[in-house]
């Protein structure tokens, strides 16, 4: 199995670290790049991550044997919209986005009902960092790739989407689509939420210089994810709006639990929490390290 054409349209830190992948492990032919900002592509050429690059949707998967989108969750619609009606035949198209269901709508509304090539996925990898600058081949090196099919998608599409990841060194898994929504919402999206709130709230308290200065690791560490680009995570939040406020909803209750113990000095239940959450991280993450931003 090898692909003659790859389109990756968003070629950033997603985009751009799997056509790296995929040229490093000698499968790709042609990997033609397309996006909105001409520099961006340039660059991308400039680093050798795609062979050329068109900033028109409809004619950069002209001839294309895969597709992969790898767009802000707010722009998918549209680019399925431009797509539609100019692939190639046998063409199959993935996604990169973090929620499903909304993908899964934009497709069915661009494509006229979900085709069968249509194969939405999740990388569950990142960093910080935005970009093709930022891309490197080992992104996906041990990590998740959750794939959403839907009862009519083709089991050659997903055996092919499920090949291309892989080679690019990731576990692929699937999952239901709005059960994917569910889980991401808890494990990727509450935690960006959070993040941002934190450090929101702290810059605008008094003497933040001070604050900031003292900050310490598990400060630093636990709000990195606050440097991801918030126009993708505002995107990601309203796209996935329902199960993201169930979660939240759900944390506000144990943090009044919390509160409700500070109140109380009840030292016991503040330890019995927080034994409860030492011990199942422990158990779960150590050996689950796949991360988002």
């Amino acid at each position: 199995m090898n692909i003659g054409r790859l389109c990756v349209i968003g070629v950033g830190l997603i985009g751009g670290s799997l056509a790296r992948a995929l040229r490093a492990r000698g499968v790709v032919e042609e990997i033609v790049g397309c996006g909105r900002h001409t520099a961006n592509l340039e660059r991308a050429v400039e680093l050798g991550v795609i062979d050329r690059y068109d900033t028109d949707p409809a004619s950069a998967v002209k001839d294309a044997d895969m597709v992969v989108v790898a767009v802000p969750l707010g722009n998918m619609a549209t680019v399925f919209a431009a797509i539609a009606g100019h692939l190639a035949d046998g063409a199959i198209v993935t996604d990169a986005g973090s929620a499903k269901q909304s993908v899964i709508d934009d497709a069915q509304a661009a494509f006229g009902g979900m085709p069968a090539w249509f194969v939405p996925g999740h990388p569950i990898a990142g960093t910080e960092n935005s970009g093709v600058a930022a891309s490197f081949a080992e992104l996906f090196q041990g990590r998740r790739v959750i794939l959403t099919p839907v009862d009519i998608t083709g089991t050659d599409a997903i055996d092919r989407v499920t090949w291309m990841w892989r080679q690019a060194g990731a576990d692929v898994v699937c999952m239901e689509p709005r059960h994917h929504d569910e889980v991401l919402a808890a494990t990727s999206h509450l935690p960006h939420v959070l993040a941002y709130a934190l450090v929101d709230r702290l810059a605008r308290m008094g003497e933040r210089d001070e604050i900031f200065e003292y900050a310490a690791g598990g400060f630093r560490d636990f709000t990195r994810i606050a440097s991801s680009d918030p126009g993708m995570w505002r995107d990601i939040c309203l796209c996935n709006a329902e199960a993201l406020d169930q979660v939240l909803q759900a944390y506000r209750e144990e943090l009044a639990e919390l509160h409700e113990a500070l109140q109380q000095r009840d030292g016991e239940r503040l330890l019995a929490v927080f034994g409860r959450a030492k011990a199942a991280r422990d158990r779960y993450c150590d050996k689950t390290d796949n991360t988002e931003s």
